[in-house]
Parts: C-alpha cells; structure tokens; sequence
C-alpha cells in the first residue's frame, strides 16, 4: 500500500458512530458531560473527516477524483459545496419560522422542511460537481444554528414536536438497514479472505489508534483515567466509514480489495465488541462514578454534568 492509500485508509476509520454504543451514550449513570461528549464527536468527526478524505482520494493517482486535482477538488468539494449547505441551511431555516409563527403549515408539514433542506443542497452541490454530503452537512449546521437563534428572536414554535424528528427517525431507519446490506453483502465476502494482519490492524484501530489520541487529546482536562478509558474505548466504526468505503469504490482506488476487506472486519468488529459492551462498560463505570462523586467535592466529571445539564435543559426552551 501507498502512503495516500494508508491516508485514505485512516480518513476512512476515523469517524464513530455513537448508534454502535448507543448504550454508553444514553445510560442515566454515565455524567453528562461524558454523554454530550461522545454525542457531539460522534456527530461532528465525519463531516471533520470528510474533506481529508476527499483530499486524499484525489492525491492518490489512478483515481477519478485525481483526473481533476487537489486543487479542483479543494474549490469544488470543499468550497463551493460548503457554500451551498450554509445558503440552504440558513434560508430554509428562516422560511421555517415564517411558517411557525404565520401559522403556514401544521406540525408534520413542517419536519418535512429538514428533509427538503437537506435534499435540495445535496442535488445542488451534486450538479455543481461537489461534495453532496460536504453540502448536507454544513446545511445542517447552519439550519439548526440559524433556527436556534431565530426561533429564540421570533417566539414560539407553532408545535411541541422539533422539526428534526422526522429526519432524526428516518435517518435511523435508514442507517439500520444500511447495516443490514453490510453485513448481508459487504462483510461476508470480506470474511472469506481473512488473515492475521488484518485481524491485528483491525483490533489496533479499535484500541491503541483510536485511544491514544483520545488521552493526548484529554490531557489537562483533569477527567481521572477511567474516564479516559471510557470515551477511549467508545469509538465505534459504523455509518460514515461503510461510505467512505463505498466511495472508495466508486472512485475506483488501486487495491480497493485490500483497503474493502480491511474497512469491513473492522466496521464488523466493532460492531461486534462495541454493541456488547455497551451496557457492561456503561454499568461498570457508572458504579465508579458514583463512588468518586461521593468521595470527592471537586470532580471533574460531576462539574461538567451540572454544566451540561444546564445547556440541555436551555437548547429546547429557546427552540420552544
């Protein structure tokens, strides 16, 4: 393998997918603060990952994304693609509003709004020859940012229900089946050319690539190291990194048979070790959470709960 083809690899892995842990991001016991956490990295890191990814992927020659260059790349799947999502975003959360406070549209209609969102910026960046997840992400973005702060100016919501519900239940039934077809169609093939490199890097991307830079990146936090561990080792493989994978395909990349078996036992694994985990883990470390909140006044880990609690409870009394 190459060196833009190792890239690409890591680019493909590096997103979570808090849905594989669901467990250890929702459990009462587990702080807040550690909850939100693995929420928010789990929400943000493939949008963050995917303009690497792209900029790989047209560094690596033999690629059709190499025929336009870096620097094609850069203007198009980065740029203008993010332009797209924020105009998108940012005008269909403002007509929103208008509908609420007018009274334009019932409360159903008006989740339907996300979706066209989303849909509209995707097809846009996609005829512009960009990047339709880069265009969906940031219209995403800038719609709940924009819709946060205009709903907070203009009053209250004409429904009780959040316009992201539909999209939130739609993207979960999609991304259930999504798994299906992987390991239906993705991962058995895999399975057949095993061997013991790929176990081993598959395991290593699970523990030491995923948790070491999680450690470096909590130094001085003052978070005690079972959190640590904790946030270390929920990072599962899941949604983003079947895409990825699925684009490296279409883009037709040199040793994409290597790179596909590689990228599919270690979504499976995951899937695997995360899933049963998950409730163990979460159990285990809110036993200990409770023990170091009733010997210690000063926990970093209980602060930031109430902190958290606090920006919980304020997010959707605004939006209200």
């Amino acid at each position: 393998m190459t060196l833009w083809e190792f890239a690409l690899l890591g680019a493909v892995l590096a997103p979570t997918d808090a849905a594989l842990g669901k467990t250890a991001s929702s459990s009462p016991r587990v702080p807040s603060l550690v909850r939100h956490g693995l929420n928010v990295e789990s929400g943000l890191n493939d949008g963050l990952a995917l303009p690497f990814f792209l900029m790989f992927l047209a560094a690596l020659p033999g690629t059709l994304a190499s025929e336009e260059g870096v620097a094609g790349v850069f203007w198009r799947a980065l740029v203008v693609s993010a332009v797209v999502g924020l105009a998108f975003g940012m005008v269909g959360a403002r007509l929103l509003t208008l509908a609420q406070a007018r009274g334009w549209a019932t409360g159903p209609w008006q989740q339907v709004v996300v979706l066209a969102v989303a849909f509209c910026a995707y097809s846009v960046a996609t005829a512009l020859d960009g990047s339709g997840f880069i265009a969906t992400w940031m219209g995403g973005f800038a719609f709940g940012v924009t819709l946060r702060k205009t709903a907070s100016v203009g009053g209250k919501s004409a429904t009780e229900e959040r316009p992201s519900d539909l999209a939130e239940n739609l993207g979960g039934l999609l991304g259930t089946l999504s798994f299906l077809v992987f390991g239906a169609v993705l991962l058995g093939p895999a399975l057949e050319h095993l061997n013991w490199r790929i176990i081993t890097y598959a395991v290593l991307s699970l523990t030491v690539v995923r948790m070491l830079p999680v450690a470096l990146a909590l130094v001085g936090t003052g978070m005690r190291l079972p959190t640590v561990a904790y946030v270390g080792w929920f990072g599962p493989r899941g949604l983003a990194s079947v895409v990825f994978g699925l684009l490296l395909v279409e883009q037709h990349v040199p040793g994409i048979e290597l790179l596909g078996q590689v990228i599919a036992v270690t979504i499976g694994l995951s899937i695997l070790l995360h899933g049963i985990s998950a409730p163990y883990f979460a159990d285990r470390y809110g036993n200990w959470y409770d023990e170091a909140k009733a010997a210690s006044s000063d926990l970093r880990e209980a602060q930031g709960a109430v902190e958290g609690l606090g920006k919980q409870h304020s997010g959707p009394r605004r939006l209200r």
